[in-house]
C-alpha cells in the first residue's frame, strides 16, 4: 500500500507541476495578449485624434483664409503650412486603407479635403487678381460650406465604424485582463497545496508578474517625474553657473572703459571674449533637449578662421605653458581665411577638444592643423585636426568616449574632472553641421581627433570682419534716483554698486527678501532690482509681499541667473514689471532702467547706420509698432540679399531691377534710404558687368549686415523693457 501511495504521490507531483506549468504559461499569455491588445488601443486612439485634427485644421485653414481676404495681407505661408498639416494628417490616415468599411468612405474624404485646399486656393488667387470683394462674393456661395460639412459628415462616419474596432480592443482587453487575474488567482490555490520545495519558485512568479503590471501603470509617472528632475537640475545648474559669469563678465566690462595699456586692453579683450564663448557654451549645455529635438540653430556668416584658432590658442596658451607643453596651430596655405558658417559653433568644438587635450597632457606637445581635406569651386570641407601626447585612450574604450556622461576612465574622471559631456556636445555639433568626427589614440602616447566640416569660401576674401567695440558708451546719468538692489551674492552687490555709481544712482543692498521689505517699509524707492533665488525669503516671495502686505506699485525687475524657457513668462506672473538674466549686459540694465526713471536714452541716436527718426514719427511712442517693423526689416533683408544675388547668379537681370527697387521700401523704416540708394539704384537703373555686380552687392551686403546688427540691438532694448 505505501508502495502504491509514493507512486499516487509522485503522480500527483508530477499532475501538480504539469498544471502549474500549463496555467502559468496561460497567465504570461493572457499578459502579453493585453499588452498588445493595449498597444493596438493606444494605435486605434491616435486615429480619433487624427480625425479630430483633420476638422480643426479645415476650420484653422478657412479661417486664416478668411483673415488674409479681410486684412488684405498678401502673406500666403501660414496658409500653405496649415494645408502641408492636412496632407499630412490624411497620410497618417491611410492605415484606415486596412479596414474594408472604411477604404471608400477615405477615398472619398481625400477627394473633399484635396477640393476644400483648391478650394480656398482659388479664394487666394480670386483675391490677389480681383480683390477683396470679388474673394469674399466667393467665400459667401455654399461651395466652400457644403465641403466642410461634407468632410465633417465623412470624419464623423468613419469615426463611427473606426468605433467599432476601438470597442473590440477594449472588449479583449478586459477580456484578458479577466483570465490574467483568474490564472493568477488558480495558481495561488494551487501554490498553496503544492510540495513545498516548489512553492519559492511559484511565489517569485507571482511577485514578478505583479512587478510587470505595477511597471505598466506607472510607467506615465516615472516619465514625469524624470521630466521634472530634469528641468530642476537644469535650473540650479544655470543658477550656479550664471551667478560668477555674471560677476567675471560684468567686472571685465567696467575694466575695460579704464585706461589701459595696449597689453592689458589686449588680456581684457581676451578674458571678455572667452568668457563671452564660455557663457555660449554654457546655454548650449543647459539646454541639451534643444540638439535632443533637433532645434538647435546653425547660423551662417562670414567669419576669419585665422581669428578662430588665434583666440582658442590664446585661451589655453597660459595654462599649456604653466604646464610646460607647448600649444601651436598651423593652416594649410590652401585653405582659405574668410569662410562662411557658424564661428560660434566652430569655436565650441575647438574649446572642448583642445581643452581636453591640454587637460589629459602632461609633458609634449598639442597641435591644432586645419587644411582642405576636400577643395570644389566656392565649397571647402575643412578638415581639422587634433593632435596631442596625452595619456590616450585604451582601444575598447575608444567607441564610447563620445557618449554622454561618459569618460575613459573612471580613474581620470576622479584625477582630472570633469562631466563627460564635452565630446558628446562636439560630436551633436560636428553632425548638425553635416560633419564627421573621428578619434584614435595610443594609450600613454596621445590622442588624435580627425574633423571634417563643409564651409562656403566668402566671395571676398579681402573683407573686414567686425570686433566688438569696447568704446564707452554715453550713458546718462540718473541724478537724485534712489534704487533698492536684493542681491544675495557678494561679489554681484560689488558689482552692481559699481555700475549704479556710474550713473550717479544712490542705491541701497539687501541680502534677502526679509531684509528688502523692511527697507522698503523705512525708505521711498524709485526701482527694486529682485534676485530670485535668495536665503531666507525668495524673490517671488518678496514680490508677492510688496505686492500685497507693502502695497506698493513701484517697477520691480528680476535679476534671476535661471535662462530656462518660461522664467521671464514666470516673473511677470508674479509681479514683476521686467526681466533681465545674468550675466547682465551693462546697456540692457540702462535700457530698463531709463524706460522706468523716464530718462532717453542717449545712445539711440547715435547708431551709426540705422536712423530711427521716421520709425519714432509714424509710431508716436507705440513700442509693440516698432518691435513689429523692426523684426519685419530683419526677416526681409537678408531675403532680400539673397534673391538679388540668386537672380544674378541665374542671369535674370529684370530679377534684379524690381528686387532692388523692391528693397528701398524694406529698408526705409530704418532711415537707410540715403545710405542704400546708390548701391541700389546701380542695381536698378545700370548695366552691370560681372565685377560692377560683385562690387556693388558686397557694398551693399556690408551696410545691410552693419544695419542688421543695429537694429537687433534696438530689438533687444525694446524687449527688454516690454
Amino acid at each position: 500500500m505505501n508502495r502504491y501511495f509514493r507512486y499516487i504521490v509522485f503522480a500527483i507531483f508530477l499532475v501538480s507541476i504539469l498544471t502549474i506549468v500549463v496555467i502559468q504559461y496561460n497567465a504570461d499569455t493572457s499578459i502579453n495578449e493585453l499588452i498588445r491588445s493595449n498597444e493596438s488601443l493606444l494605435g486605434e486612439l491616435s486615429i480619433k485624434k487624427e480625425l479630430q485634427q483633420l476638422q480643426t485644421g479645415i476650420a484653422d485653414l478657412e479661417s486664416k483664409v478668411r483673415g488674409v481676404v479681410i486684412s488684405g495681407n498678401t502673406d500666403t505661408a501660414a496658409i500653405e503650412k496649415e494645408i502641408r498639416v492636412l496632407k499630412v494628417t490624411l497620410i497618417n490616415l491611410r492605415v484606415l486603407d486596412n479596414e474594408e468599411m472604411i477604404r471608400p468612405i477615405l477615398s472619398d474624404l481625400n477627394r473633399l479635403v484635396e477640393n476644400k485646399i483648391d478650394f480656398n486656393r482659388e479664394v487666394l488667387q480670386v483675391n490677389n487678381s480681383k480683390g477683396k470683394r470679388s474673394a469674399e462674393d466667393l467665400i459667401n456661395t455654399k461651395k466652400g460650406t457644403a465641403l466642410t460639412d461634407s468632410i465633417k459628415l465623412y470624419t464623423k462616419q468613419i469615426d463611427e465604424i473606426h468605433q467599432i474596432t476601438v470597442t473590440k480592443l477594449i472588449r479583449d482587453a478586459d477580456k484578458n485582463g479577466i483570465k490574467a487575474r483568474t490564472f493568477g488567482s488558480i495558481m495561488a490555490i494551487l501554490a498553496s497545496v503544492a510540495a513545498m520545495f516548489i512553492f519559492g519558485y511559484i511565489a517569485y512568479k507571482v511577485r514578478q508578474q505583479q512587478q510587470m503590471i505595477a511597471k505598466l501603470d506607472a510607467s506615465e509617472k516615472m516619465s514625469k517625474e524624470a521630466a521634472r528632475l530634469k528641468e530642476n537640475f537644469l535650473a540650479n545648474m544655470s543658477h550656479e553657473i550664471r551667478t560668477p559669469m555674471n560677476a567675471i563678465l560684468g567686472f571685465t566690462n567696467l575694466l575695460q572703459y579704464q585706461q589701459l595699456d595696449p597689453k592689458s586692453m589686449e588680456y581684457v579683450q581676451t578674458i571678455r571674449k572667452s568668457g563671452q564663448n564660455l557663457l555660449n557654451i554654457i546655454n548650449d549645455i543647459l539646454d541639451l533637449s534643444k540638439i535632443e529635438a533637433g532645434m538647435m540653430r546653425i547660423e551662417s556668416s562670414p567669419f576669419s578662421l585665422r581669428s578662430v584658432a588665434s583666440t582658442v590658442e590664446r585661451m589655453f596658451s597660459k595654462k599649456a605653458t604653466d604646464k610646460g607643453i607647448t600649444l601651436s596651430y598651423t593652416i594649410d596655405e590652401n585653405v582659405p581665411d574668410i569662410l562662411e558658417g557658424d564661428a560660434t559653433r566652430l569655436t565650441q568644438i575647438l574649446v572642448n577638444l583642445v581643452g581636453n587635450s591640454v587637460k589629459f597632457t602632461e609633458k609634449g606637445s598639442v597641435e591644432l592643423r586645419f587644411y582642405p581635406k576636400k577643395l570644389e569651386g566656392e565649397n571647402i570641407r575643412l578638415g581639422i585636426e587634433v593632435r596631442d601626447t596625452g595619456i590616450g585612450i585604451e582601444k575598447e574604450k575608444l567607441t564610447s568616449v563620445f557618449e554622454r556622461f561618459s569618460q575613459a576612465d573612471d580613474d581620470v574622471t576622479r584625477k582630472y574632472g570633469g562631466t563627460g559631456l564635452g565630446l558628446a556636445i562636439v560630436r551633436d555639433l560636428v553632425s548638425l553641421q553635416d560633419g564627421t568626427i573621428e578619434v584614435t589614440s595610443d594609450p600613454g602616447k596621445g590622442t588624435r581627433f580627425y574633423l571634417a566640416i563643409p564651409y562656403k569660401i566668402h566671395i571676398d576674401q579681402e573683407v573686414h570682419i567686425p570686433v566688438a567695440s569696447v568704446e564707452k558708451q554715453n550713458f546718462e546719468n540718473f541724478a537724485g534716483a534712489r534704487i533698492l538692489a536684493v542681491e544675495d551674492n557678494a561679489i554681484n552687490q560689488s558689482l552692481i554698486r559699481h555700475l549704479l555709481k556710474e550713473w550717479e544712482i544712490e542705491v541701497d543692498i539687501s541680502g534677502n527678501g526679509l531684509d528688502a521689505l523692511e527697507k522698503l517699509k523705512a525708505n521711498k524707492y524709485q526701482l527694486v532690482l529682485m534676485d530670485i533665488q535668495m536665503p531666507g525669503m525668495d524673490g517671488y516671495t518678496a514680490t508677492r509681499k510688496i505686492r500685497e502686505e507693502l502695497k506698493l506699485d513701484l517697477p520691480i525687475v528680476a535679476m534671476t541667473a535661471h535662462a530656462l524657457a518660461g522664467e521671464r513668462e514666470k516673473c511677470l506672473e508674479r509681479g514683476m514689471n521686467a526681466y533681465i538674466s545674468k550675466p547682465i549686459r551693462q546697456d540692457l540694465l540702462y535700457e530698463i532702467i531709463a524706460g522706468f526713471l523716464h530718462v532717453e536714452n542717449k545712445t539711440e541716436g547715435q547708431f551709426e547706420f540705422i536712423n530711427l527718426d521716421y520709425m519714432k514719427q509714424v509710431s508716436n511712442g507705440n513700442t509693440e509698432y516698432e518691435k513689429t517693423v523692426t523684426r519685419q526689416f530683419l526677416e526681409a533683408v537678408p531675403v532680400d540679399l539673397e534673391e538679388i544675388h540668386a537672380a544674378w547668379a541665374a542671369k535674370d537681370i529684370q530679377s534684379v531691377r524690381r528686387l532692388a527697387h523692391n528693397m528701398k521700401t524694406t529698408v526705409s523704416v530704418m532711415g537707410l534710404n540715403s545710405l542704400l540708394q546708390p548701391w541700389l539704384d546701380k542695381l536698378e537703373y545700370e548695366d552691370l558687368s560681372e565685377a560692377d555686380f560683385n562690387g556693388t552687392y558686397l557694398a551693399l551686403q556690408s551696410a545691410c549686415i552693419s544695419s542688421i546688427e543695429e537694429a537687433k540691438l534696438f530689438l533687444s532694448s525694446l524687449e527688454v523693457i516690454s
